[in-house]
């Protein structure tokens, strides 16, 4: 008889013991595993283009604009519903990307190698907040900057990490959880931290000082900087605790604006899905709960690997953003040890006296509780080629959790 309790220690230990380092940044087609000319990869579980939410299909119109595959968006559309273009889940192949998560060939991504374990994971790069292609808006201002960022600032960052010899992103993720961030939403801390690592050695090798100057503003003014490397560095330590034969910890939770999926270390690369919620939260001005598509990316994988939503009790400010008050926070940690099967050794909170962050998700303790992971998340609109209309709080669908058991149940030969 299978022991799920060593096989979650063991997915669990590998899941904490992982050492995500940001080495550097490649071209996609370069260094993401099968990438390809004609493959467009997206955040959540598997999905096709008529299933699609309007931000999906708006962030994959950009893409191919971006790529000089399409001229327009109506040319776009009908290059993506041509059968020439091929749609992929980003975590098909060890890459994760927020909100739309849309990743194509010529994308710069940062790369993540996991020092104690060897894998590596990918995460493109991140453009901001509001009128973005994440959030599936694709006009020309949206092209423009995507432009600058992979021509102009890609290279120069690209450098700057590697003359510092790389970042560890769990030892930054580490401080930044004592200065205030929960790494999901909230990130001021870490995207601090991370351009005052890297702002000397852009102010060396940029080609001049406008471009340096430029690059380390860019940085400094977006709050959400650091999200992708860490997303990428989450992915490489819930993929270090993936396929342990008989664990029933979730190494995957994501969502492509349709349905909301997860896997679980102990059932191979299958996914249970069901229908993903609007998140309840605040709305920037002129926009409410009728513009919100339904929750969208991969950045779950954050809360997958014990931060997010999880470690929000270190971040009371975060609830100034997804809706709350501060005890909200509190109670939001709290409640995620009922459904985790440990607490990190790394990633600690102050408000509780340095207690380690709900870790590995259960689906055991989730389906026996009634409890639902707590995810905090942006929120998009449902019309392709708008962005970002506000932030807030989501759960995934209990169904999913309950199908993944009967499953596990049913493989193990429990009754």
């Amino acid at each position: 008889m299978i022991d799920i309790d060593q096989a979650n220690t063991e997915a669990t230990t590998r899941m904490m013991e992982a050492r995500p380092v940001l080495t550097s940044l490649g071209l996609a087609r370069d260094v993401i595993p099968g990438m390809r000319e004609n493959l467009i990869l997206h955040a959540g579980p598997p999905i096709t283009w008529d299933r699609m939410s309007g931000p999906l299909k708006g962030a994959i119109i950009g893409a191919l604009i971006f790529e000089g595959k399409a001229q327009d968006a109506t040319a776009a559309e009908a290059l993506a519903t041509s059968g020439e273009i091929d749609f992929e889940p980003c975590h098909h192949h060890n890459a994760v990307g927020p909100m739309a998560g849309v990743t194509s060939a010529s994308m710069a991504v940062y790369i993540i190698e996991n020092q104690t374990h060897g894998n590596r994971a990918f995460s493109n790069l991140n453009e901001g907040y509001g009128k973005v292609l994440r959030y599936g808006a694709y006009s020309q201002d949206v092209q423009d900057r995507l432009h600058w960022m992979h021509n102009v600032m890609a290279p120069v960052l690209k450098a700057a990490i590697e003359a510092n010899g790389g970042i560890d992103i769990r030892a930054l993720l580490a401080e930044a959880l004592h200065m205030g961030d929960e790494g999901h939403n909230r990130n001021k801390a870490g995207s601090i931290l991370y351009t005052k690592i890297l702002a000397p050695h852009i102010a060396r090798g940029a080609p001049n000082g406008n471009i340096a100057g430029d690059i380390i503003k860019g940085l400094g003014d977006n709050a959400l900087s650091v999200l992708n490397p860490v997303m990428a560095a989450c992915k490489a330590m819930s993929d270090a605790a993936h396929g342990i034969e008989g664990s029933t910890i979730v190494t995957t939770m994501a969502r492509n604006g349709t349905d909301f999926g997860i896997r679980v270390s102990g059932l191979d690369d299958r996914w249970f899905t069901g229908p993903s919620q609007v998140p309840d939260g605040l709305y920037f001005p002129s926009y409410s709960l009728a513009d919100a598509n339904r929750d969208i990316g991969d950045s779950t994988i954050t809360e997958t690997a014990g931060i997010g939503g999880f470690a929000m009790a270190a971040a009371p400010a975060i609830v100034t953003f997804v809706s709350g008050k501060p005890r909200d926070a509190i109670t939001a940690t709290m409640e995620m040890y009922e459904i985790t099967f440990t607490e990190h050794k790394t990633f600690t909170i102050p408000a509780l006296d340095f207690r380690g962050t709900p870790t590995g998700i259960d689906i055991r303790s989730v389906v026996e509780t009634g409890i639902t992971p707590r995810i905090n998340t942006g929120i998009a609109h449902k019309n392709a080629g708008v962005g970002q209309i506000g932030a807030g709080l989501v759960r995934p669908p209990m169904e999913i959790f309950e199908e993944a058991l009967v499953t596990f149940a049913e493989r193990y030969g429990f009754e």
